[in-house]
């Protein structure tokens, strides 16, 4: 999983948004529409790094399509010292 988190959050283009989604969702479950809001970002690309995040079971949702809310998965939070070293080598 680390190795992941890496990868998905430093080693690719969409790094540093998929970081300040992940923080926002840390604070409180969020859907994608209020997440664009709240990060000044086009809904498409936040709808975007939300798969990337869901497909590397980083997030989950809440299964209802357009106002589904998403929140760090239980397996990411088991290695969230590793997303907060991170989140700090990036700041």
């Amino acid at each position: 999983m680390e190795a992941v988190l890496w990868y998905v959050l430093t080693s690719t283009r969409g790094g540093a948004n998929r970081i300040r989604i992940l923080r926002a969702l840390d604070e409180r479950p969020r859907n994608a529409n209020r997440l664009a809001e709240e990060l000044d970002l086009d809904y498409k690309t936040v709808r975007h790094h939300l798969d990337v995040l869901e497909e590397n079971d980083i997030l989950t949702d809440s299964g209802d399509d357009y106002g589904a809310v998403y929140l760090p998965t239980d397996r990411v939070r088991n290695y969230w010292d590793t997303v907060e070293q991170i989140m700090e080598s990036t700041e």
